[in-house]
């Protein structure tokens, strides 16, 4: 019987190394792919902690696929991240929302376009080292379930991904700790055993998004006045690409108290002050729907869950009400700290991610 072909997508990080072994070691044909999707061959930065994406990920996957003995390529992504990553990030700051890219890189790039060329050359499946696992249900769709272990759990980030692309996704690391894959990797004695996790975003290494989104415009964000809630003046802001909602540090206003941003206005641009208590709300609006685990609810029904609102959010118990063809009202229990326009609300079944949409 032919083997199934699946091409894994390599970061040179150990989660995704250990994932092609493991993969290789359930019998797939296994392929390791590199995307480049930023980074110059001359002028990639080389930053410590090697990034997700930096140039050091290409020979790190490289000597890693030659270790475990599976092929290795590098495909080249960079205008399809560009026009769906890089260009989305900086129009949703100019807007004065807070985007997350690894949610647009996981559907539209890692997915979308990675997946399409695997199946072209053949491959069943593509697969990634997400702290997640891959469940068709009973109800016939397939859905994202939490991994095993919660402090790694990376299920939010993929809430946005199609039954087709699930149908096509493997996920081995999500039934292991990350002690339990660096384990593996050592005893394997891959080089990446010890490699740090990346962080923050790969395209702003010096995490400095507001100087980020200026060199990408060619021009400076006009500053502008912070407001309070009434609209009296109380100082000038940088650009409003520099906050974000629930802000409170480098805000240089001295205000006898702590004060955060509680609204960012594009139209005016202006950035509204407020205190802590401003910044809670129980109800929550989000567009841009994709359900997972659930079919999509008809306009008016309500359902239970528990949502999310940002990544490190723990979620929270609410009810979610249909309102509209691309629109959902989330009703928290609680009031909640900071929901933010342009981040994810993520609602969950159980360990099954139900689905999700943007925060408008």
């Amino acid at each position: 019987m032919k083997k199934e072909k699946v091409v894994v997508g390599m970061s040179g990080g150990v989660d995704s190394s250990v994932a092609a072994w493991l993969l290789k070691e359930q019998g797939y044909d296994v392929i390791g792919v590199t995307m480049q999707i930023w980074q110059d061959e001359e002028s990639g930065i080389q930053e410590e902690n090697g990034g997700c994406c930096g140039l050091s990920a290409v020979e790190d996957a490289r000597r890693v696929a030659a270790a475990i003995g599976i092929p290795h390529y590098v495909m080249n992504f960079k205008r399809e991240f560009k026009e769906r990553v890089i260009d989305y990030f900086v129009a949703e700051y100019v807007s004065g929302r807070t985007p997350n890219p690894c949610i647009a890189c996981n559907r539209y790039v890692k997915w979308e376009s990675l997946l399409k060329r695997s199946l072209d050359i053949g491959a069943d499946y593509i697969a990634t080292g997400h702290y997640a696992r891959v469940e068709k249900l009973p109800n016939g769709r397939f859905a994202v379930r939490n991994s095993v272990t919660a402090a790694k759990d990376q299920t939010y980030a993929l809430y946005n991904l199609t039954q087709d692309q699930l149908s096509h996704t493997l996920m081995p690391v999500g039934k292991y700790s990350k002690d339990q894959i660096r384990q593996t990797a050592e005893k394997l004695g891959l080089s990446v055993a010890g490699k740090p996790d990346s962080q923050e975003i790969c395209f702003v290494p010096d995490h400095d998004y507001a100087g980020f989104i200026d060199a990408s415009l060619g021009q400076k964000m006009p500053e502008g006045n912070f407001v309070n809630s009434k609209g009296e003046i109380l100082g000038r802001h940088k650009g409003i690409t520099h906050y974000t909602i629930g802000q409170r540090k480098g805000l240089n206003l001295s205000m006898g108290r702590p004060v955060f941003v509680t609204r960012i206005c594009p139209e005016t641009n202006e950035v509204v002050i407020g205190d802590n208590d401003e910044i809670f709300s129980a109800r929550v609006k989000a567009g841009k729907l994709n359900f997972m685990a659930m079919a999509a609810p008809g306009k008016g029904e309500t359902f239970r869950a528990i949502a999310k609102i940002r990544y490190n959010h723990k979620g929270a118990p609410c009810s979610i009400t249909r309102t509209g063809e691309d629109e959902i009202v989330c009703t928290f229990d609680e009031p909640q700290r900071a929901a933010t326009p342009g981040q994810a609300l993520v609602f969950y079944e159980g360990e099954y991610v139900a689905g999700g949409g943007t925060i408008l």
